[in-house]
């Protein structure tokens, strides 16, 4: 009779909070209850949220997803993504005489209409940011062309020459690094002490958070996996995180099946996360992928409680 081989010790350090925030997931019960409410198919411009694990199983109920609003058939249901787009869309939308929903996450319209407040007052608008990213296409599609400069990096903080340093202005990407853009705007702050600002910061409060749980179980980890996709900047961010706190190896992976055992190594301390917008049924997949090689103690320590939620458009309001 031959023995069970045992499993190795493993504890996996769970950051809380994780995975869906408030705005994800009005996004998607945007696009479900609008299919439900009008029947299949529903339009989707853009990914509703970076995680091809949730359009796919959106696609499944009957939304359609579409890169510009031209491959929209007329008379059709089109919904815009929680990243928010850019004033064009929802004009090009209503001259086709499409019904159309927004479901762009509340704290991003809030980084829109300052970036509007702050250019109404005469002021040259600074978004700090990601170029390409859907959010920033969309902000800076809020005003007119040239009328925002993008700001990436510290070096772009250095180089930039205002028209007028007193009338100078910045908001930004709300799923930025919290640490990165505290330090880009100690730059304009230093160069340009009259910069105005938002009244309130911009980078979302879920981002803020779970970077605030990754670096409070990074120093314990010998490797962090973070759950999202490649091209979410929160997720993205959370590695960045993850490699700064100290973490010899930190990845991303889309599911339990992109984890590379090899890299991982003899390890002891695992912590994981999940960004914003990766649905928790992931975070379980993971988990079980580690127990089906090594014998597994879970730990979890709050760092923040969340309660936020976001109101549904009345046109789909329960």
């Amino acid at each position: 009779m031959s023995e069970t081989k045992s499993k190795p010790p493993l504890t996996l350090l769970l950051a809380s909070p994780r995975g869906f925030c408030a705005g994800v997931d009005r996004a998607i019960q945007i696009v479900e209850l609008a299919i439900e409410k009008y029947g299949p198919p529903v339009y989707v411009r853009h990914e509703i949220v970076h995680n091809r694990f949730v359009v796919e199983a959106l696609e499944r109920k009957g939304a359609i997803f579409v890169e510009e609003l031209d491959e929209v058939p007329p008379g059709a249901k089109v919904i815009f993504s929680a990243h928010g787009v850019p004033k064009a869309v929802p004009a090009d939308a209503q001259a086709r005489e499409l019904f159309y929903l927004d479901a762009t996450c509340p704290l991003v319209s809030k980084v829109h209409v300052e970036a509007e407040r702050l250019h109404s007052r005469g002021l040259e608008i600074l978004l700090i940011g990601h170029a390409g990213h859907p959010e920033v296409i969309g902000t800076m599609g809020q005003l007119p062309e040239g009328a925002v400069r993008l700001i990436e990096t510290a070096a772009d903080a250095e180089a930039f020459q205002p028209q007028d340093p007193e009338k100078v202005a910045f908001v930004t990407q709300t799923t930025l690094s919290v640490d990165d853009t505290a330090a880009i705007v100690a730059i304009l702050r230093r160069r340009f002490p009259a910069i105005a600002g938002p009244r309130k910061e911009d980078i979302c409060y879920a981002t803020t958070n779970r970077q605030e749980a990754v670096k409070s179980i990074a120093p314990r980890a010998e490797a962090m996996l973070v759950i999202g996709a490649p091209n979410s900047s929160n997720s993205m961010r959370l590695v960045e995180v993850a490699e700064r706190a100290g973490c010899r190896y930190a990845a991303l992976v889309q599911r339990a099946t992109d984890i590379d055992w090899a890299a991982l190594g003899a390890v002891t301390t695992v912590g994981l996360t999940a960004g914003a917008s990766a649905p928790d049924v992931l975070v379980e997949e993971v988990i079980d992928a580690f127990r089906q090689r090594f014998d597994v103690t879970v730990e979890e320590s709050p760092v923040r409680r969340e309660s936020v939620q976001f109101k549904l458009p009345r046109a789909l309001a329960v």
